[in-house]
């Protein structure tokens, strides 16, 4: 019994290392660090303090209460190298599914993908920007965007 509790607390830890602190102060405190490490106890001070449900709820501590930009963000999480790889060329799958995510309507599409594209340096200055600071910095881009605001609003 003892060997499947512990079993159980190993799976359920090394589960929580890979995941994504998303936002809460756990977040806010490592944020930028990348590893194993910084997830785990990001994740850990999320759990000790439960401010990430807080945060999520009010839109703060660097919380996204949109819910669009929220799946986009748990897309970007998995999916970072080729949501890289479809905006540099400005199309692909991945790119489309931003825009589906986002709700962008079919309308706005390209004029959406031309400007990750055109602005593909300011969303990932280097190879280790994370995916929480590509999301945060297409929606900054989308909000200075007159006809493409009203999907991060």
């Amino acid at each position: 019994m003892k060997k499947l509790i512990a079993g159980a607390i190993l799976l359920g830890a090394s589960s929580m290392a890979f995941a994504q602190p998303g936002c809460g102060v756990g977040a806010m405190v490592w944020k930028g660090q990348s590893g194993i490490a910084p997830h785990v106890l990001a994740a850990t001070t999320n759990g000790i303090f439960g401010n990430q449900t807080f945060g999520m709820t009010t839109g703060t501590l660097g919380c996204q209460t949109n819910e669009s930009v929220q799946s986009m963000a748990m897309y970007m999480d998995s999916n970072i190298d080729k949501v890289a790889r479809d905006m540099s060329r400005g199309s692909g799958e991945n790119l489309e599914t931003l825009a589906v995510l986002l709700g962008v309507d079919e309308s706005d599409r390209g004029e959406f993908s031309q400007l990750l594209q055109d602005n593909f340096a300011s969303i990932f200055p280097d190879a280790d920007t994370t995916s929480d600071q590509a999301v945060d910095a297409i929606v900054a881009l989308l909000e200075q965007n007159e006809r493409l605001s009203k999907y991060v609003a």
